[in-house]
């Protein structure tokens, strides 16, 4: 085995005597330790390579731009902060902790007392706060900087734990030198060894010639939020013993050779470098996308690639246009565009539901495999939100099937050498070291929820982790009109923040209130109320399909691209709000066939109103709402796409009649096509979202191939007593979009719902006029409502400023002026940040919900998988499966129990939630509670009786497969 100290290069060659016994690794179970100079070599190391292998050129074009060197100088900033960043670890305040580590440093002179001794002042010297103070004081005193030069580059030293320090904890520390240096004879022994530490540093990292020009430098807050999570990330893999191992070493390597050992062991995807796609839009298309034969490429797909091309800079673009008009495709082409222009690494496609997000991963799959790549390159792949481990395409690229290999940290690869301009498709992988829950989203390619965006505007430990992962990528944020008061206060705050750090961002929605796209065009544009004029034509563009498009700090552009020729004029109708009346007119409407489509606003109005249908029409009623378990949800969606999907071979559409009932699951995201409408009201853009599904596709030559009475696409609005002198939404609708929405949407609605025959509505012609009128400010009141209406938008306002009161709590600040410290950056923010019910919960404006996974409890006590579950991919049964109440159940049984995972509804928030909590907490499964059952540990169960019935709380709970959950007072 190694000695410490043999075989020293680099770093380790400047040093000599007592420095060399500095500790700054430890493992209490071998008992291994690491030489605090090793360590810092070992993180400058992988700062660099992370620099030249890994970090997409957009950053690090960012980091250079502000330093006199360039990009030249950015590396070598980023590896000397790399390697001085637990500088903090050579103080007695750290050193103490290990105390066989701390009697070598006291042997050589470096004198301290015991951890005990120091008592709880020690607290105020964490090792990143202390080497903030320690690097500040050297490049005051040795190289003549002013505290305000410093600040800005030594905070990335304080913040690598993930909290930049507070100028509280600063002076506090600065106040109490005991803990940075013993008093007395030892002082100057540890301020010796601290400066040769420093001083060998600025040496063999190159630095020593370039700190007089640095100290004139303005760091932007971004460049030293970026400079941050570089930093972090070097010390998470340089801290990895598996990579860099402790000694005493079998195998002794060091410098260059062990840095390069464990990265090829880490095995890490670089960046994306996308090459700029040439050709026309129509060969884009053909060759990124499954075009029809002898389709062409819509006009607001070719505008839009076109504004990519020819904007001065990639920036933002919001592209507006109808459901099905093939947005996505559009905004992935400009995706492609804006990455080679901007030198972007990755992707982060942002949805506003798990369900959306899971819907859209394949496509997104299917996408990159076709991208060109000049060199046979990994691409690291993510599925973003909390149930992702669950998703079948997620989990074959983390197991490997087929062509897509999963790449574990300790495999070793060879054979993978780049060929140097030769094409190949690139090898998508889930890779093993980016899927903790602070790593993931720095994977390339990455699908998911919102909530992974707006956690960036969120004050959280580790935020410049986050702030990271998005800025090397082109953002995608889809369904943008679905985001309410609370979220747009966060995501406009993180579209600041994109805009500062020149991400290119591409926003879809079908229906965009102007107002809210003068918004998020302004928050990125970041250029101020002086430049309000400028934004006054994006508020009042009128036209549809409409594109707008911003550089960070620019004017807005604006084109309208022609509509595709395809149209509809759907026909609306009032009916009253009874079930029985409902029956009557479907049976009546679907008396020759046909596929109706019912939305209500809350689960409960599902339900019932399945029930009442269930009468007229027996089976041929299917249920579709959120209250399903995660497993039954997804089969629910399949059988949807089945049945009633776009015309093909893959499409099994119901002969006979057949109605769905759903609630708002059915807008989003699901590409299915019905004869027949019927919704509650709803607010004015969600009702047109909705009539997207009504006469989605061609169906033969005028509808032909509809039953004749349902040719003509009619919508049915119900939901509300449509008597009274101002229409009175149902109470389930009111509380779930408050009265005012409601009520525009009714008031614009109104000629279209005329009982001697309204007129039409027509798509794409009909949607923006609608959208705008329902949310002007200024919006006139039809006769005898302008009392009610102003009562409700009193209340909504109300509700509005609550919101974003709200949010801002927590909401992170703007981007201060340069050479402004991170000092603060997140104080007073929400600790970690995740995707867990109460990590969501701070993003959206919504109560802390409960998540349980759902069993089976026989007649005997014992416990299995739900019944039903059908099989895997590979053919197992997943139902009935044991699951030992002794012992850790087998893995693919465990994994299948965590399919069936439910969010329970919010019967059960606030003072119920805890009674819940504490009576599933009773039947928690203490064998389950260990690290070696990841899949079951920590979850609470709700098992069901064999008639798949329980109580919980004071209430009876009912599941099955066609309705979801039933909750009832006991």
């Amino acid at each position: 085995m190694a000695r410490v100290g043999e075989g020293r290069s680099g770093l380790g060659s400047r040093l000599e005597g007592l420095v060399l016994a500095l500790w700054g690794k430890h493992d209490r179970d071998s008992e291994g330790w690491l030489p605090l100079w090793q360590h810092m070599e070992d993180s400058a190391s992988v700062a660099g390579m992370l620099w030249d292998r890994w970090l997409p050129w957009s950053v690090r074009r960012l980091i250079g731009r502000v330093l006199p060197g360039g990009e030249a100088d950015g590396r070598l900033l980023a590896v000397w902060l790399a390697a001085v960043h637990d500088i903090g670890k050579a103080t007695p305040a750290f050193a103490c902790q290990v105390e066989g580590l701390a009697d070598r440093m006291r042997a050589g002179g470096l004198e301290m007392r015991s951890r005990e001794a120091m008592g709880p002042d020690r607290a105020l010297a964490p090792h990143g706060l202390a080497g903030q103070v320690l690097l500040g004081e050297w490049l005051e005193e040795v190289c003549g900087w002013e505290p305000e030069e410093c600040w800005q580059f030594t905070v990335v030293v304080g913040g690598h734990h993930g909290l930049p320090p507070e100028d509280a904890q600063v002076y506090a520390l600065e106040s109490r030198g005991h803990l940075l240096r013993t008093p007395g004879r030892s002082r100057v022994v540890w301020q010796g060894v601290q400066t040769e530490l420093l001083e060998a540093c600025a040496e063999e990292y190159g630095v020593r010639g370039r700190l007089g020009l640095w100290r004139q430098v303005k760091l932007p807050q971004p460049v030293q939020v970026l400079l941050t999570a570089l930093v972090i990330v070097a010390d998470w893999i340089a801290s990895n013993p598996d990579l860099f191992p402790y000694h005493p070493m079998d195998v002794p390597l060091f410098g260059a050779q062990r840095a390069e050992a464990a990265w090829r062991k880490l095995d890490l995807p670089g960046a994306w470098r996308p090459a700029d796609p040439g050709g026309t839009v129509q060969e884009l298309f053909e060759s990124r996308f499954s075009l029809p034969s002898g389709a062409s490429v819509r006009p607001v797909q070719a505008e839009a690639v076109e504004l990519a091309r020819s904007m001065q800079a990639p920036g933002l673009m919001v592209i507006e246009a109808p459901m099905g008009e093939g947005k996505t495709e559009a905004a992935l082409a400009v995706t492609e565009i804006f990455a080679a222009r901007s030198g972007a690494g990755g992707v982060f496609f942002a949805l506003p539901t798990m369900a959306t997000g899971n819907a859209m991963f394949p496509r997104l799959l299917t996408w990159l495999r076709r991208l060109p790549s000049l060199e046979g390159r990994s691409h690291s792949v993510l599925l973003a939100h909390s149930k992702a481990a669950l998703n079948e395409d997620f989990v074959d690229l983390m197991r490997g099937a087929g062509p897509v290999v999963g790449v574990d940290v300790d495999a070793v690869r060879g054979g993978k050498g780049a060929t140097a301009h030769r094409e190949a498709v690139a090898e998508l992988v889930a890779h093993a070291w980016l899927r903790g829950r602070k790593k993931a989203m720095l994977s390339s390619f990455v699908a998911g929820t919102v909530d992974q965006l707006l956690f960036a505007g969120l004050k959280s430990k580790h935020l410049a982790l986050r702030h990271l992962a998005v800025a090397g990528k082109v953002v995608v944020i889809d369904e943008a009109h679905a985001y309410d008061t609370y979220m747009s206060v966060y995501l406009d705050r993180v579209l600041s923040w994109l805009g500062a750090y020149g991400v290119p961002v591409v926003i879809l929605s079908a229906t965009l209130p102007a107002a809210r796209r003068r918004e998020l065009v302004e928050a990125y544009a970041g250029t101020g109320e002086e430049a309000g004029a400028a934004f006054d034509e994006v508020e009042a563009a009128g036209e549809y399909p409409l594109l707008t498009a911003v550089t960070p700090g620019g004017s807005p552009l604006v084109r309208r691209p022609a509509a595709s020729g395809r149209a509809v004029s759907v026909q609306l109708e009032r009916v009253e709000d009874d079930l029985d009346m409902l029956a009557d007119r479907l049976e009546a409407e679907l008396a020759g066939g046909g596929c109706a489509l019912v939305v209500r606003n809350t689960v409960k109005r599902v339900v019932e109103a399945a029930r009442v249908l269930r009468q007229r029409f027996g089976d041929d009623v299917t249920v579709a709402h959120a209250r399903f378990l995660d497993v039954d949800r997804a089969v629910n969606d399949k059988e949807l796409l089945r049945r009633f999907g776009p015309p093909g071979a893959e499409t099994d559409r119901p002969t006979g009649r057949h109605v769905v009932v759903a609630s708002q699951v059915a807008e989003q995201s699901l590409d299915v096509d019905f004869d027949l409408l019927v919704t509650d009201l709803c607010p004015v853009d969600l009702l047109l979202q909705r009539m997207g599904r009504l006469h989605r596709h061609q169906r033969g030559d005028g509808q032909q191939d509809r039953p004749a009475r349902l040719r003509r696409p009619r919508c049915l609005v119900t939901g509300a007593d449509w008597s009274a002198p101002v229409p009175v939404p149902v109470r389930g609708s009111v509380a779930v979009y408050e009265k005012y929405p409601l009520l525009r949407s009714a008031a614009v609605l109104l000629p279209h719902l005329e009982a001697a025959g309204g007129k039409p509505v027509r798509l794409p012609g009909d949607i923006s006029p609608l959208v705008q009128g329902a949310y002007a400010d200024d919006a006139q009141a039809p006769a005898g409502w302008g009392e009610a209406l102003d009562d409700a938008r009193r209340r909504h306002e109300a509700q509005r400023a609550r919101q974003r009161e709200k949010a801002a709590v927590f909401r992170l600040g703007d981007v201060a002026k340069p050479g402004e410290p991170l000092f603060g950056w997140v104080a007073a923010g929400t600790g970690d940040a995740d995707d867990t019910p109460a990590g969501r919960a701070q993003v959206r404006d919504s109560r802390e919900s409960l998540e349980v996974i759902v069993v089976r409890r026989r007649a005997d006590g014992s416990l299995s998988t739900v019944p039903w579950l059908g099989r895997d991919r590979q053919g197992r049964r997943l139902g009935g499966l044991d699951l030992p109440q002794d012992q850790v159940p087998v893995t693919f049984a465990a994994r299948a129990a965590a399919a069936s995972g439910l969010r329970l509804p919010q019967e059960f928030s606030g003072e119920v939630m805890d009674q819940a909590i504490a009576e599933l907490e009773g039947l928690v499964v203490d064998a389950w509670q260990t690290k070696e059952s990841s899949w079951l540990a920590g979850e609470l169960i709700l098992p069901l009786d064999e008639d798949c019935q329980t109580h919980l709380a004071g209430f009876a709970l009912r599941y099955s497969t066609t309705d979801g959950l039933e909750v009832t007072r006991a």
